[in-house]
This record gives structure tokens, C-alpha cells and sequence, in this order.
């Protein structure tokens, strides 16, 4: 479980953060969204302990990220939109070098890389060189690298960017499979329609605040809209970062 209360973050003169409370639960599904802007990036690090907060608490199964960074990061996973690819090493060595870094032995590394290609149907390409894939391909490999040691905790800041469908079908599966395995799934994304169908809970941040935590449909009926974008605009006051 991730908790989070009453978070702030400043940059020089700029708030990013100015209040964010919420709860993330394990075995869920749950979505941040807020315009662009409203600190979700900077959320997300300060959840992994790659920044340092100004004010709140955060808790990661009880360990705060900014006392124990390394233990919050063994059981995390995270996401981010740099992927980090190594454009001479292949799929299989890529997985093999992350695997390492996280103290994996060679047979714990091989069998869950054939899970997670399996998972991701990566088959096509996980003795290719990353060197020339294409934005999805890029993508699932860095989904695969960050699944591989079956963090407890999953970041993702907009997954499907980039996604053709079989790809979007592909992480909707993973993704599916992991709230099964009891993970707890935190997903920054503008894409109305994916959070909708794949999302338990909603968290939404604006001016660097959290203004609503609920189902997607709890939203709607709190603000007596049908729709979760239009709900989400009357929440927030923009329609500025919405994706169909």
C-alpha cells in the first residue's frame, strides 16, 4: 500500500505540490490524473525517493522513500518517459544486465525474462538489438525491464503513450495480471478511455492538489456527470492534456 498526506514540493519559486493526500491499494489499479502541469512527474519521484519532499509523509508498506530510498526501490518498479535503452545490447542481454543490477541470479533471470516476453510478446524482438525499434517496442522493453524483478509496487508515467493497439492490448493484459498478483499499480495517464476500463480507483491532482480520489464511476456520480472526461473537467476547471 502507498499513503500519502498532505505532500509538498517547491522549485525555487515554483510550487509543483502543494497538498496532495491519497491512498493507493494493493491489488488496484489506480489512476493519477490532472492537466499537464499539475505534478504528477514530480509525484512519481517523490514516491521512488529520487526527490525529497517539502513538507508530508509518504509510506510504502510502512518504509518512507526519503529515509530508505534502496529498500522502497528493491520492491518498486518505475516507468518513466526516458527508457534508457542500450542500442548495441539485444532484448534478452538488455533484461539480463537489469536483472543483475537487481541481484538476480542467472536462473531467476531467465525464467522470468521468458515470462515476461511471454506476458508482453516480446518474441519478435528479444534477440534483436534495441537499436532502430519503434516507440512501442522501446516502450514494452522498458515495461519488461521494470517488471522483471516483480517489484511490489508499480509507477508508470504514461504507459501507452506511443502504443499502436496490439501493444495497448498487450500492457492492458500485464497490467490486468499484476492487480491479479495483488501489485499495487500507480498510472499517470491523459487517456479518458483506458482509465475508465482499466482503472479501480482515481486520483485527481490540480494546482498541485489532490481534488478528488475515487472508482470512475464514484466521480461521476459525485459530479453528477456521466462521462469521466467531463467529469474530470468540471473537477479540475480545464480541459488542457485530455486524450480520447
Amino acid at each position: 500500500m502507498i499513503e500519502v498526506h498532505d505532500v509538498r514540493k517547491h522549485f525555487g519559486a515554483v510550487q509543483a505540490l502543494a497538498g496532495v493526500s491519497f491512498c493507493a491499494r494493493d491489488g488496484h489499479i489506480t489512476a493519477l490524473l490532472g492537466p499537464n502541469g499539475a505534478g504528477k512527474t514530480t509525484l512519481l519521484r517523490l514516491l521512488v525517493g529520487l526527490l525529497k519532499r517539502d513538507h508530508g509523509s509518504i509510506s510504502i508498506d510502512g518504509v518512507d522513500p526519503a529515509v530508505e530510498p534502496l529498500k522502497v526501490r528493491n520492491n518498486i518498479g518505475f516507468l518513466t518517459d526516458q527508457f534508457g535503452l542500450y542500442e548495441r545490447l539485444s532484448t534478452r542481454e538488455y533484461l539480463r544486465y537489469f536483472g543483475e543490477l537487481n541481484g538476480m541470479d542467472q536462473a531467476a533471470i531467465a525464467r522470468r525474462t521468458d515470462e515476461v516476453v511471454e506476458l508482453l510478446g516480446l518474441e519478435d524482438i528479444l534477440e534483436r538489438r534495441s537499436k532502430g525499434f519503434s516507440q512501442g517496442q522501446r516502450i514494452k522493453v522498458a515495461l519488461a525491464r521494470t517488471l522483471l524483478h516483480r517489484p511490489r509496487h508499480l509507477l508508470l508515467d504514461e504507459p501507452s503513450r506511443g502504443l499502436d493497439v496490439m501493444s495497448t492490448r498487450a500492457l492492458r493484459r500485464a497490467l490486468n495480471v499484476l492487480r491479479e498478483e495483488g501489485c499495487c499499480v500507480i498510472m499517470a495517464s491523459h487517456v479518458m478511455q483506458e482509465v475508465t476500463h482499466l482503472c479501480d480507483d482515481v486520483i485527481v491532482i490540480a494546482g498541485g492538489r489532490t481534488v478528488a480520489q475515487g472508482s470512475p464511476q464514484q466521480l461521476c456520480e459525485q459530479t453528477g456527470i456521466v462521462n469521466l472526461e467531463d467529469a474530470f473537467v468540471s473537477l479540475v476547471g480545464t480541459d488542457e492534456g485530455i486524450a480520447a
